[in-house]
Formats: C-alpha cells, structure tokens, sequence
C-alpha cells in the first residue's frame, strides 16, 4: 500500500489514499488467519474462559453452601452448649444440695458425738468426784475420829 499526498490538498486540509492488491492481500490473510486461528486459538480460550467463569461460580456457590453450613453448625453448637450449661448448672445445683444435706447431718451426727461425750465426761467427773468425796468423807470421819481420840487420849493421861 502506498500513500501519496498531493501538495495541493496538503494545502486544502484533505489527504488521499491510493489503494493497491496489498490491501486486498492482507484483507484476505485477515480473514484466512481468522478462520484458522478461530476453531484452533480463540474458541478452545473461549472455552477455557467459559469453564473458568463456571467452575469460580460453582466454587463461590460451594463457598456459599459451606458457609451457611457453618452458621448452621455453630447456631446448633450454641444451642447445644446452652442446653450442656443449663444441665451442667442444674447438676451443680444438685450436689450443692446433697453436700450441704451431707455436711448437715454430719454436723448433727458431731454435735451428737460431741454431747454424748461431754455427757459421758460429766457422769466420770462425777462420780469422781463422788467417790472423791466420798474417800474425803471417810478420811475426814477418820482424821476427826483421830483427833478426838488424841484429843480426848491426852485430856486421859
């Protein structure tokens, strides 16, 4: 293809084209490479394009289910442990009671020991001192008994 430009329309402000067998030369290898280049190049791309595009939207749509699956499994996780805390408290609950009750009568079963030997501590103090008295008693009536014969055998001599 060649151009030329006629001074005179340079002037004028125009350019004019000459048209020659190259354009048509490469206006049909155009088309030729095209024709080739299409069934071999663009559709198989096209076609890897298209299978890309489909598979990131079925990926995003997997993406999508997993994700709600996931909000699923943690609302029922929640719910779940909700339910563990509610047991786990009423259980705590539960043997809170049954220590208490436990360390009540333990307690009671204490005191009761505890009374049973004070009790049995005042009945041996007792009768300790009873019987302590008791011997007091007698070695009394005996120092008395000796003091009067002393007094009484001295007042005789």
């Amino acid at each position: 293809m060649t151009i030329s430009i006629d001074p005179r329309l340079v002037a004028a402000g125009g350019v004019t084209l000459d048209f020659d067998n190259t354009v048509i030369l490469q206006a049909l290898l155009f088309t030729a490479l095209l024709l080739i280049l299409k069934p071999l190049l663009f559709d198989p791309v096209l076609r890897v394009f298209a299978l890309r595009e489909e598979r990131t939207e079925g990926e995003r749509q997997k993406a999508r289910e997993l994700q709600e699956r996931a909000v699923e499994l943690l609302e029922r996780y929640e719910r779940e442990l909700g339910r563990v805390n509610e047991v786990a408290t009423r259980e705590r609950e539960r043997l809170r009671a049954e220590t208490a009750k436990l360390e009540n009568e333990i307690m009671r079963e204490a005191r009761e020991a505890t009374a049973r030997i004070i009790e049995e501590g005042r009945r041996r103090i007792e009768a300790e001192v009873n019987a302590i008295r008791f011997d007091l008693g007698r070695e009394s009536q005996r120092a008395s008994d000796l003091i009067v014969q002393r007094v009484l055998g001295r007042q005789a001599n």
